[in-house]
């Protein structure tokens, strides 16, 4: 199993050191995303400062931008990379995308879905030669004077993986991308009975197979080496996942374990700006299905026996002042 860990990006000039370290630890792989800065710029950072971390925007904000835009910014991490560039690409919510990016938004399946062909004629343009000629219900690509083609990459394009929580985005995951990156607000249960069948009938639609397609997991992870330390790690998911599960497009998942009813409720105290009785409804038991907890010893066997046979990569993060020699050894038995 590969393990990537997230990439600080509040300083970019701290970038280098931080890729130099996760490498050094033995992470396959660094992610950023688009939150309060840009997810591209410190990977281009961490392409010059480090050998063979892979690089993904986990995610980037794809209605925020269009094709062309995306295309050039991730064919250009992959050249300065060597090839390690991987496109993640997520579609936020409509609020943002109208209020905060003033961008259209519609169908937002059926546009992703165009959008990474769309990307993909750009890239086969630069790459392989073949003429411009994209004509979709929402992006039209036609137009690629030769000042303006870079050229073949000669490491090839980037991958493109797609984020989701519902089973549509996931099916358009599984027809035109190359992985799936799972919402952290995920459990085997919905893994196994949702986002599997999801991603089956869309291979199925492209005439593919599971093979060569990755699924990466954002692991939440709760650590500690005595009771009131893993008490405390523990209590601070319960507000996170009150705020995952207030939304609801993620309902589906508190669904699938006869939970669904408490998003309503959780959607009502966040009306309400009751933020501080959210916390309380997340019990033990929804808690152990979204929270792996134990002493870092023992995440290995704990995160296999969970996710095994449903991801092929996690991202999870060195715990916050943990000795760098007592981490290493663990990563290396989650990596297997």
């Amino acid at each position: 199993m590969l393990v990537d860990a997230g990439l600080e990006t509040s300083r970019l000039l701290e970038v280098p050191e931080a890729a130099r370290r996760l490498e050094a630890l033995g992470y396959d792989g660094v992610f950023t995303f688009e939150g309060p800065h840009d997810p591209f710029f410190p990977l281009l950072l961490a392409a010059e400062h480090s050998e063979r971390l892979t690089l993904t925007t986990a995610i980037a904000i794809a209605f925020a931008r269009n094709p062309m835009t995306l295309a050039q910014t991730a064919y250009d991490l992959q050249l300065a990379s060597g090839g390690r560039m991987v496109l993640g690409l997520g579609t936020q919510i409509q609020p943002h995308i109208t209020k905060r990016f003033s961008m259209p938004w519609s169908q937002p399946a059926a546009r992703m879905r165009e959008m990474v062909l769309a990307i993909r004629a750009i890239w086969a343009r630069w790459h392989d030669g073949t003429p411009l000629d994209f004509r979709g219900e929402f992006y039209t690509h036609t137009l690629m004077p030769p000042m303006f083609d870079p050229g073949p990459s000669p490491q090839g394009v980037p991958r493109v993986v797609l984020a989701g929580v519902g089973p549509r985005m996931t099916e358009v995951a599984g027809e035109v991308a190359d992985g799936f990156m799972v919402h952290p607000f995920t459990t085997p249960e919905f893994l196994r009975t949702i986002t599997w069948p999801a991603l089956e009938r869309g291979l199925a639609a492209s005439g593919r197979t599971r093979g060569g397609f990755e699924v990466s997991l954002p692991a939440m992870i709760a650590v500690g080496d005595t009771a009131a330390e893993l008490a405390r790690e523990r209590d601070a998911f319960r507000m996170r996942l009150a705020f995952y599960g207030s939304t609801p497009a993620y309902r589906v998942v508190l669904d699938a374990h006869g939970w669904g009813e408490l998003q309503p409720e959780l959607n009502r105290l966040t009306k309400a700006n009751d933020w501080a009785a959210m916390p309380a409804l997340i019990t033990d038991e929804i808690l152990d299905a979204f929270v792996v907890s134990g002493r870092p010893e023992a995440l290995p066997d704990l995160l296999h026996e969970r996710f095994s046979g449903l991801v092929d990569r996690l991202a999870a993060n060195p715990p916050a002042g943990i000795d760098p020699d007592r981490w290493r050894p663990v990563l290396a038995a989650i990596r297997g």
